[in-house]
């Protein structure tokens, strides 16, 4: 007799007004297997996750749990039915222990020190069990962010959760705790559970999975056994047209020092130091990529450089020295001297999203003599240019009409890049340049940063991708609490070393790498708890 599938969805389609999220969706999904979902920007995925996990109704279609037609309402019910859910941003409570997490929501009665005494007792197991070793009555402020998953990960199998969704799981981890990831995965399948992975990283697909469900403006377009397909094959049809996944690049031939970083220090409003004496220089015609798990500086130093965020220290353009804390410390005077910003919140730093495409082409520009017409601004002359801008870049539709929130991530990416690559910088600052990015998108995105660094110019990108600083990269620098620790060329390292200095591990060692990790993340929290 035939196993049932763990899940079974028939016919699910979804709509938010006049968009189709998703479209009479069918899939399968084996018990005891790791189901892989990709697809570009927008193709339903999310949307078909969130009708899973009881966030959004179906307009039609079943779900069937074990081969029983089930009503998932909402997350209690999927809860009810062992579905978990672990998000991308994790939904904890910073100041409550792990223990306080895991049970909250699952109480015991309305006493709460029997539920605490027995799921510290059920956690223990579990983390013997699973390799999800985490202190119970830490609080989650103070934990790394893979150490914060594995407590999401506990929370649903405190639930006794049979199902497991996770959502961009490794978008947040060190390449040696996304190893360590995918041995707890491993595990829970070897016991039989059963663990859907929403990924854009088709390396990680292939590494990982059983099978892979691909799908495409809201329609599932195939569902293949991973063994049998690969990535090149995965990006067709998630894209529908051959996408080349490798950088295509010459070596650079660096030359003279545009950007000069000499102990550059920044502390926030709440008087942490986040930049700890950065040194760093990028020349024309080369890419300096700074690798790095977020939340170690390397956003504080692109606002930083930008003009948003004053510092001491020294920094030169062209060597000529830039004022970091008094009244030109500004994006305009940047500007003015050469530098052009990419930063990595396109909503909230690069657009203004109720404003046309032609608007926001100009933003910051928008002084320069050429678009005046005597007092006022010569918008005729703006949009022209902005139309130019949008069929160079391939901005679709090609509409400098259109309010930018009408255009997709990469469409919008496209439109922030438009406007700062074409003013022809000496130095580019560009943060998190793909995040959310399609796959098609990626690939002329990276053609263009390239294509600047062969016009000779100098660029520094801060990516939490490492695939993406290993192959746009000329030379790469590691950032970790604040602090540059080390330089590397692609060519002569690779993501196990670069994942350890992304930890702070400097040093060589015989330990396991996810305990050599653990230990420096645990003395940055000693360091900071000494402080606070």
């Amino acid at each position: 007799m035939t196993q049932a599938p763990a899940i079974e969805l028939k016919g699910i389609s979804k709509a938010f007004g006049p968009v189709q999220a998703n479209k009479d969706i069918n899939i399968r999904v084996e018990r005891g297997t790791i189901h892989g979902i990709i697809g570009e920007n927008g193709a339903g995925k999310s949307t078909l996750m969130s009708i899973l996990y009881g966030f959004y109704k179906a307009d039609e279609g079943e779900i069937f749990i074990g081969g029983k037609k089930t009503e998932i309402p909402d997350s209690q019910a999927a809860i009810a039915a062992g579905i978990g859910m672990v998000f991308q941003h994790f939904k904890l409570v910073q100041n409550f222990t792990v223990l306080e997490n895991v049970i909250l929501g699952a109480e015991d009665g309305g006493l709460l020190r029997p539920s605490l005494a027995r799921a510290r007792g059920v956690l223990k197991q579990l983390a013997q069990d699973y390799q999800l070793n985490v202190d119970p009555d830490a609080l989650i402020e103070d934990l790394s962010v893979g150490h914060q998953q594995r407590v999401e990960i506990l929370k649903a199998l405190y639930r006794e959760a049979d199902i497991l969704i996770l959502d961009e799981p490794t978008g947040v981890l060190t390449p040696a705790e996304a190893d360590h990831l995918f041995r707890i995965l491993r595990g829970l399948k070897d016991e039989g559970k059963t663990i859907i992975m929403i990924t854009h990283k088709l390396r990680e697909i292939m590494e990982i999975t059983d099978t892979v469900s691909v799908m495409r403006r809201g329609e599932m377009t195939a569902t293949v056994k991973t063994s049998e397909t690969d990535p090149e094959h995965l990006a067709e049809l998630m894209v529908g047209r051959k996408v080349l996944l490798r950088v295509d690049k010459k070596p650079a031939t660096p030359g003279a020092l545009v950007l000069e970083i000499e102990n550059l220090r920044h502390v926030d409003k709440d008087k942490v130091e986040r930049l700890k004496g950065i040194s760093l220089n990028v020349r024309a015609g080369e890419i300096v990529g700074i690798a790095g798990v977020s939340g170690n500086g390397q956003s504080e130093l692109l606002e930083v450089l930008g003009g948003y965020a004053d510092a001491t220290g020294n920094v030169r353009v062209n060597g000529q020295e830039i004022d970091l804390t008094g009244k030109h410390s500004d994006g305009q005077s940047r500007r003015a001297r050469g530098i052009a910003h990419v930063p990595e919140d396109r909503h909230g730093e690069g657009l203004i999203l109720p404003y046309t495409a032609w608007e926001n082409m100009v933003f910051g520009y928008h002084r320069d003599p050429q678009w005046q017409k005597g007092l006022l601004m010569d918008n005729a002359a703006i949009k022209a240019e902005a139309a130019k801008k949008m069929e160079r870049f391939d901005v679709r539709p090609p509409n400098p009409n259109l309010a930018a929130q009408s255009f997709s991530g990469g469409n919008q990416q496209k439109i922030v890049l438009a406007r700062e690559i074409e003013r022809n910088p000496d130095i580019l600052l560009i943060g998190q340049p793909t995040r959310g990015v399609d796959i098609g998108a990626i690939e002329f995105i990276h053609q263009q940063i390239v294509a600047l660094r062969d016009a000779g110019k100098a660029i520094l990108l801060v990516s939490v991708e490492l695939d993406e600083i290993m192959s746009l990269s000329d030379r790469i620098a590691v950032m970790f609490d604040g602090q540059i620790m080390g330089e590397r060329l692609p060519s002569e390292t690779d993501q196990t070393e670069l994942g350890l200095l992304m930890a702070g591990v400097t040093e060589k060692t015989d330990k396991p790498i996810i305990q050599a990790i653990e230990e420096k993340m645990l003395a940055k929290t000693v360091r900071k708890g000494a402080k606070t």
